[in-house]
């Protein structure tokens, strides 16, 4: 198996895994830039830096670990879909995590438990009733 088959086949895995999140092309916004590391001549007069931009969420990727072009486009696309996976992995955890608490504050109370929480509220109200002020037309005389 040569370089060429195996860098073909890491693009096709990546494109289904961008097909199976519903990651389009058209949504990716591409620039080049040069790279801000060192690197002598090459840095200088390449731009092999690439900075993605997936528009619909607006997050962005920038990528400069290469020394190519065409290798760095591929590591940032892996980075966008990485990074999207993981927010859309989060916002589904966190509907669950919701649900789970909307769920858990509907329940119903246990009979003693309602007793107790009476109860307590009772005390409260007699401590407040102590602590009110007295009023002269309050007093029987």
């Amino acid at each position: 198996m040569s370089k060429y088959d195996v860098f073909h086949n890491k693009e096709m895995e990546l494109k289904k895994k961008m097909r199976r999140l519903g990651i389009f092309e058209k949504d990716i916004k591409e620039q080049f830039t040069r790279s801000s590391k060192p690197g002598g001549q090459n840095v200088n007069k390449v731009s092999s830096c690439v900075v993605l931009v997936h528009v619909p969420t607006g997050l962005m990727v920038k990528c400069q670990s290469q020394r190519s072009q065409g290798q760095n486009r591929h590591t940032a696309r892996f980075l966008l879909v990485h990074k999207l996976e993981h927010q859309i992995k989060t916002d589904e955890l966190k509907i669950r995590q919701d649900k789970a608490l909307k769920k858990r504050q509907n329940r119903k109370r246990p009979k003693i438990l309602k007793e107790h929480i009476l109860e307590e509220k009772h005390k409260k109200s007699e401590k407040k009733y102590m602590r009110r002020k007295i009023h002269l037309q309050d007093i029987d005389v």
